[in-house]
């Protein structure tokens, strides 16, 4: 019950960040959103390095996966450093993009069971499981929750979520 009402207390600070929303929506970005919040700011910083925040700041819509710092600190030691390096921008902006897809879904917009999603990375999926909570699957086979669902923005809707996506093969999405 504490979990709920912690992700209930979260969801609403999230929703409230930056204030003044005009009549067709949200006021802010994907971008303002995530860089008001300091959860976010690995994952900002990143986007700055990556010279996405023009296109993630841009009409869209698009649906972010965003990670918190926690999920960025979860990684070996070092690939983060490795990462922002300007030698590696390519490898980044796979990782960053493989995080986004085209057009804004909203969690109530998925059915139940698995979908195979594509992304805007290049012929890259992520497999997407709505069944008591929506988790996705990555290239490595790996897991990330979805911890706040349906964060609005003037651009799109960000889903936060607790690991970081590395593309890879197809997940296997049943």
């Amino acid at each position: 019950m504490t979990n709920l009402k912690t992700l209930a207390a979260a969801t609403a600070a999230m929703l409230t960040l930056g204030g003044a929303v005009h009549a067709g929506g949200h006021s802010q970005t994907i971008v303002d959103i995530a860089a008001a919040d300091e959860r976010f700011s690995t994952l900002v910083a990143a986007v700055t390095a990556a010279g996405l925040v023009e296109t993630l700041s841009g009409e869209g819509p698009f649906t972010v996966f965003a990670p918190l710092n926690d999920a960025f600190a979860a990684l070996p030691a070092g690939t983060v450093e490795t990462l922002l390096m300007t030698e590696n921008m390519g490898q980044l902006t796979n990782v960053l993009t493989y995080h986004v897809v085209s057009g804004a879904v909203m969690s109530t917009d998925l059915a139940a069971g698995s979908t195979l999603v594509g992304t805007v990375m290049a012929d890259a999926s992520i497999c997407v499981t709505s069944d008591m909570g929506v988790t996705i699957a990555d290239g490595t086979g790996e897991m990330a929750t979805v911890v706040i669902a349906d964060i609005e923005a003037s651009n799109g809707v960000i889903h936060v979520i607790d690991k970081v996506l590395l593309p890879g093969t197809a997940p296997v999405c049943e």
